[in-house]
């Protein structure tokens, strides 16, 4: 199956080089292209793509404006249609980074990551992957959260009323950063249980992966910033 790719950055000379190193990629296409979030928008209207490579800072229309027109609807809630957003940042820990995850990407990468590291997590993301592991979110929720809005910490969390509790249980290792093998230790569950209850647990509360979960987490106050994952 093709991949298809839109590259979106206004430095055209970054573009020419990412498309150098896809276009030699079998089942990879460069599909479309945009020099700024408002083009990219535009374009997609308009063009087939399945995974987007988004630059931050843009003129016009910046990266995380522009991930969460493509993978957000008016309410806040995915579009199921949506393509994945790979966020290019030029610093790990970008707080930039970090307000795209929340808009709705998949995962971010530095501008200047390896090809062969550029490839794979252009197809991890399309397999439904997310790039950044939940830990690194973990990282940057620590780092920026004195710019981050207060928790709830009162009320309960209402955003996983929908779960049973063997699944709250899952979804807070999920938000923990354990991999569905640490997670079948822990809980004395298969592998398999384990990745079929987080398949659920993502459906039931509409989130695109598991650094979705960490965020939300956090936002429900279940995590603190700079408590240990």
């Amino acid at each position: 199956m093709t991949i298809r790719v839109m590259l979106v950055d206004d430095q055209e000379l970054l573009r020419t080089g990412f498309r150098m190193v896809l276009a030699s990629q079998a089942d990879i296409e460069i599909t479309a292209e945009a020099g700024d979030g408002a083009q990219a928008v535009e374009v997609l209207r308009h063009a087939q793509v399945d995974v987007v490579l988004m630059d931050v800072r843009m003129p016009r229309l910046d990266g995380v404006q522009a991930t969460r027109r493509i993978c957000l609807d008016q309410d806040g809630l995915p579009l199921p249609d949506a393509p994945k957003v790979l966020i290019l940042t030029t610093f790990d820990l970008d707080e930039y980074a970090f307000a795209a995850l929340k808009a709705g990407a998949s995962g971010f990468l530095l501008k200047d990551v390896p090809p062969p590291e550029l490839v794979a997590a252009i197809r991890s993301v399309h397999a439904g992957d997310a790039v950044v592991a939940p830990t690194t979110t973990r990282r940057m929720i620590d780092r920026f959260a004195d710019v981050l809005p207060v928790p709830r910490t009162t009320g309960g969390p209402p955003a996983l009323e929908p779960l049973t509790e063997r699944e709250r249980e899952v979804f807070l290792l999920v938000a923990q950063g354990l991999s569905n093998g640490e997670i079948a230790s822990t809980l004395t569950l298969s592998e398999a249980t384990v990745k079929t209850h987080v398949g659920r647990i993502l459906g039931k509360l509409g989130l695109r992966d598991r650094v979705q979960a960490v965020v939300l987490a956090y936002e429900a106050g279940l995590l603190r910033a700079g408590s240990q994952g």
